[in-house]
């Protein structure tokens, strides 16, 4: 299939473009940068949030698929400030995005949505399913969060013309994931809650690439995926395992209060969340399994 890749050069981007060529795909990359370099795939330059400059952009052009990745995070968030853009690419980018699959004929549409959409709470130890609330405001700082990522999926499941699907991440580590992790470890710039913090799901990157290929070529129109691994872990136990696999001195435990003012919105994603999710629906369906099935293996995995 002809494949129009929207963030081709970000942390998933680059190993699902190798993802999806290996599997004989051709790949388009959208990027609104002109001297990008990204081997293996033509270029397609416009920023998606200029409609009408993606949609020149994309003028004579035809594919399959289309599969938005966009973001606007080089980092890990620290304040909720640092969301706001993550958030219109996933509203009003969204939107053009799907404008443009229509006009360069795509009959299917995958999005990237996350985890923390089930919100930002202690979810108790219940696996969550796809079948879960997803969405919910809560009356929180995170509802603006919440709601870019509920609009996101309903915009691309509910398109009656096209075949849409929505993969929601775990938390991203691996490959440049790991690297950022390990680097900041170094650098002493990644504290944790004293009692290690909420439970995450995580997932390697190039699991979620491979999740994301076979979601193109199987997964079901107007369907959600929670694409994690097998095992949800605390961020002290993951950041613990990264400083052990890199020889780096562990992350500094810091009571609560300590690390909110410095970085509220991670702070929120730490010590609010705990949040287990359920990967059946994707293993079911998708023909697909995690090859890190827990950050063990995953944190002691090649970067390159």
């Amino acid at each position: 299939m002809r494949v129009l890749l929207a963030g081709a050069t970000g942390a998933i981007g680059r190993p699902l473009l190798d993802a999806l060529r290996t599997a004989g795909h051709e790949v388009l990359a959208l990027t609104r940068k002109p001297t990008a370099e990204v081997p293996g795939a033509g270029l397609v330059v416009a920023d998606v949030l200029d409609r009408d400059a993606l949609m020149r952009a994309v003028d004579g052009i035809s594919a399959d698929v289309v599969i938005h990745q966009l973001t606007a995070l080089s980092k890990p968030p620290a304040r909720y400030a640092d969301m706001r853009l993550t958030n219109t690419l996933r509203t009003t980018g969204t939107r053009h995005l799907l404008e443009a699959a229509r006009a360069i004929g795509a009959r299917r549409f995958l999005t990237q949505s996350m985890v923390p959409g089930y919100g930002y709470v202690d979810h108790g130890p219940r696996p969550l399913t796809e079948r879960d609330p997803f969405g919910r405001p809560r009356g929180s700082r995170t509802d603006p969060m919440v709601a870019a990522l509920h609009a996101n999926e309903r915009q691309v499941c509910a398109a009656d013309d096209i075949e849409g699907i929505a993969l929601r991440y775990g938390a991203f580590y691996g490959l440049s994931g790991s690297q950022g992790f390990v680097d900041a470890l170094r650098a002493g710039r990644l504290p944790v809650p004293r009692d290690g913090g909420g439970t995450m799901s995580w997932i390697h990157l190039s699991d979620a690439a491979a999740a994301t290929v076979a979601a193109m070529e199987r997964g079901r129109a107007g369907q959600a995926y929670n694409i994690v691994d097998d095992e949800p872990v605390t961020w002290g136990r993951m950041f613990d395992e990264h400083a052990r696999a890199a020889g780096t001195r562990p992350p500094r435990r810091l009571p609560g209060w300590a690390l909110r003012p410095a970085a509220p919105y991670f702070a929120t994603l730490m010590i609010d969340t705990s949040l287990r999710a359920s990967n059946a629906r994707a293993k079911a369906e998708l023909g697909w399994k995690p090859a890190f099935p827990t950050y063990r293996e995953g944190v002691r995995a090649p970067r390159a």
